[in-house]
């Protein structure tokens, strides 16, 4: 089976070679975890593979035989702008080596058409405009954020890495009176799992489930391939990041075949990194 790689070394070459194309991957993570750094980690280490850069070889090594790059990486955030997304990542990793992943990354901001349906003041995530746009009714910039997603799936996602930066933004505004309600976003997944199959990318999907019921967090994680749970793990005077593989359909098994329960993460000049790998003895 053909995989598209995380962009993390270890974790690849113990699944595989990557997630399976046609995946959407959950990354579901307390605040800190280390879910955020993750999708930085495999937005920049497949830039990096794509354009043959030599700090590829030095910090994750030849491909697996099974696993091919993705045709182009794309980071789709609802609520930040492309500078600001380049500084964040840039300071969880070596900036040379963000800079020159970054450079084969292409950034979609959905924010215009997130915030105009709050009371944030329009001057503060918008330039002054005359466009017709800024007259839609509230409801109307509600469903236009949903077809504005889905516009940038159908064009960017096929063959594609795609990374959502966060389904906690979709999430904050269930229950709001002009918001969206928790099946919207359900659908939505439910939605992105059945088109993905098609499109033989693949989807990385970042969720806090400090953000949701338990019930909801269940949802999620049946409705997506894989789940990848970032946690803090206190042990004594310690406090770890750990990664544990929730479940993931043509992986998991593997990784079960072999014994591995959790894997212990860390942060190093390429981003996000596995430093032990746990087995059950």
């Amino acid at each position: 089976m053909e995989r598209l790689p995380f962009g993390i070394n270890r974790l690849d070459n113990t699944i595989g070679g990557g997630a399976p194309r046609g995946s959407v991957v959950l990354l579901s993570g307390e605040a800190g975890a280390g879910a955020r750094e993750f999708m930085f980690t495999t937005a920049v280490m497949n830039g990096l593979a794509s354009v043959g850069h030599d700090t590829f070889d030095l910090h994750y090594g030849d491909l697996s035989d099974n696993a091919t790059l993705p045709e182009e990486i794309h980071y789709v955030s609802f609520t930040a702008e492309e500078d600001q997304l380049r500084n964040e990542i840039a300071m969880t990793m070596d900036e040379e080596i963000a800079d020159s992943g970054l450079e084969s990354v292409e950034f979609e901001s959905l924010s215009k058409n997130f915030f105009h349906v709050s009371p944030v003041p329009r001057d503060w995530y918008a330039e002054e405009t005359t466009d017709i746009t800024s007259l839609r009714k509230r409801h109307e910039d509600r469903e236009g954020l949903l077809s504005a997603l889905g516009g940038t799936l159908n064009d960017r996602a096929p063959g594609n890495l795609v990374v959502i930066d966060s389904l906690s933004d979709l999430v904050s505004t269930v229950g709001d009176d002009e918001g969206m309600q928790w099946s919207d976003v359900s659908y939505i997944v439910k939605g992105l799992e059945k088109a993905s199959y098609n499109w033989g990318g693949l989807i990385l999907v970042h969720v806090n489930h400090e953000t949701l019921t338990d019930t909801q967090h269940g949802q999620l994680i049946d409705a997506c391939s894989g789940t990848l749970q970032f946690e803090w793990e206190t042990g004594g005077s310690n406090r770890a990041r750990t990664l544990v593989v929730k479940n993931f359909r043509g992986v998991l098994s593997q990784i079960e075949a072999e014994n591995i329960v959790k894997f212990e993460t860390d942060f190093g000049d390429a981003g996000f990194d596995i430093s032990d790998v746990r087995k059950i003895r």
